[in-house]
């Protein structure tokens, strides 16, 4: 399994990564308050806890990406156009525009030759046409496991298949997949979809999915793709991410023990979306998502001792510490994290702009960076 490192995010920064602390085997994530510092419950015969999910937030092609438009910025300065947003997440994208970074819906909004980023969610062929059309200075910042399911979907084209392309139609990853090869691929949204899917050849189909859908939703689609067609063959390796699967396996544990369940993600963030989904199928009473700590109604937490938390691998450390915060002011002051993986996988800068720091004489490694404050948890 790839694994990728939790990240965070200082206040000033978007990509100051997390860290561990600690010696070999001591993995309590920095970045939070200490139990010490934070206000206890008022009652002392009801015992409120807050069980916090690890892994969560940021995933390695999210920090790839913000990296590189922040990196952009630093070195050819502003603005730097961006097409779509560069990650599903509010905070990072007007973080990042209070900086000088321009996002736009398409590249047609980009003046010639000016410079622009392509988001973690990737892009079609045809975009990077436009682009080219344009004599724009790209810098591709697609996730390296969304590229893997694009290079998958030219095999199988040129395999002639026809490719069911289990996803959300609309979503920017399924736009861009889609895209190398319309004449092949198919959406699949649900399970519900299956029975309308027609193909050409029944022993000649192939399913990919998009990489932030939920596992189970997503297997129950293939057994029922399967049922329709029992000659069905399966992607060479699973498309779902590393940080998906993880971020749901989690929520799964810690979710039978939970009043509530609060997952910190934007609207659009599929992953996050499918968090919350998670949650309420493994059993957590209620289950909310929130961009921001301001977000949470005081009544979710009436009647609740524990409380769930997790985010979205577009998520910066930063809006889950306020989270706490706000739930440590109810009383929830006390944390114990649920972790069921480490990650610590990195990638490295898009290649455009690494060659151009190359020459710059910049350093274009992406190590753990920056540090949190301890909080000291309880791993169950």
């Amino acid at each position: 399994m790839l694994l990728s490192c939790v990240r965070g995010l200082h206040p000033t920064s978007l990509s100051r990564a997390g860290d561990t602390v600690g010696g070999q085997g001591d993995r309590r994530p920095r970045g939070l308050p200490r139990l010490a510092d934070v206000t206890t419950s008022t009652s002392p015969s009801v015992r409120k806890r807050v069980l916090l999910a690890a892994p969560r937030g940021y995933c390695a092609g999210v920090d790839r990406a913000v990296i590189a438009v922040e990196k952009a910025l630093d070195h050819y300065g502003a603005p730097i156009y961006v097409r779509k947003e560069i990650v599903h997440n509010k905070y990072v994208v007007e973080t990042l525009a209070s900086r000088g970074a321009i996002f736009v819906d398409e590249t047609d909004e980009v003046p010639e030759g000016a410079r622009v980023v392509f988001s973690a969610h990737g892009v079609s062929p045809a975009v990077h046409a436009a682009a080219e059309a344009r004599s724009l200075q790209t810098i591709d910042a697609t996730c390296p496991l969304v590229t893997k399911v694009h290079k998958e979907a030219v095999r199988f084209a040129s395999d002639d298949f026809d490719i069911l392309l289990i996803g959300h139609t609309g979503h920017e990853e399924v736009e861009g997949t889609q895209g190398e090869a319309p004449e092949h691929i198919q959406v699949v949204n649900s399970p519900d979809d299956v029975d309308d899917v027609v193909v050409r050849d029944p022993d000649k189909v192939v399913w990919i999915s998009q990489t932030t859908l939920s596992v189970d939703e997503t297997m129950e689609t293939v057994r029922r793709l399967r049922e329709r067609f029992p000659t069905l063959q399966d992607p060479p390796s699973d498309d779902i991410c590393y940080a998906t699967q993880n971020r749901q396996v989690a929520v799964k544990k810690l979710a039978p023990e939970c009043d509530v369940v609060i997952t910190v993600g934007s609207a659009n963030s599929s992953n996050s979306v499918r968090l919350v989904e998670v949650a309420l199928d493994a059993g957590a009473r209620s289950s909310y998502r929130v961009d921001r700590a301001a977000e949470i109604d005081p009544a979710w937490l009436v009647g609740a001792t524990t409380v769930g938390v997790t985010s979205g691998a577009s998520v910066p450390e930063i809006l889950v510490r306020d989270v706490l915060d706000m739930l440590a002011e109810h009383g929830f002051g006390e944390v114990e994290e649920v972790r069921t993986a480490t990650e610590d996988l990195m990638f490295s800068l898009p290649r455009e702009l690494a060659s151009d720091l190359k020459r710059m004489g910049v350093n274009v490694s992406t190590p753990r960076r920056g540090t949190r404050r301890d909080l000291s948890i309880q791993p169950l």
